[in-house]
């Protein structure tokens, strides 16, 4: 998998639409049958129709939401290499997202304070959770 001029960022995909990712936070990476759940804790837009104004004491509108890359095939790394999602998927770190991008049908990856995380699994599906 390789990062080149042809990637699509996360900007451009109708799943993330009015949601910013890069002021989002990895909560836990796990595996789920052939599925890869991502928690986080989502940043949400003014437009987007579940946007809340903050509270006095809060900076912004932020939601607990997962992101699911069904049909996961290959989870990789630099830190943790590569192999079966369940094992891979807890040895990876959290911290906040810097960007998500296709890097061609169905290979994307995730960047951000944990490094760069490389998937290989159909389209991703954001959900909102308790919603």
């Amino acid at each position: 998998m390789n990062d080149d001029a042809t990637s699509v960022s996360w900007r451009q995909l109708r799943e993330f639409a009015d949601v910013d990712l890069a002021q989002s936070f990895v909560l836990s990476w796990h595996g789920e049958g052939e599925m890869l759940v991502v928690d986080i804790d989502l940043f949400l837009e003014p437009e987007h129709p579940f946007y809340e104004r903050p509270r006095p004491a809060e900076k912004a509108c932020i939601r607990p939401a997962v992101i699911e890359f069904p049909y996961c095939d290959e989870l990789r790394c630099a830190q943790t290499g590569s192999g079966q999602v369940a094992e891979i998927s807890t040895k990876l770190g959290l911290g906040a997202m810097s960007d998500l991008v296709v890097l061609e049908d169905g290979r994307y990856a995730i960047s951000g304070e944990f490094g760069t995380v490389y998937i290989v699994a159909e389209r991703p599906i954001l959900r909102l959770k308790g919603l």
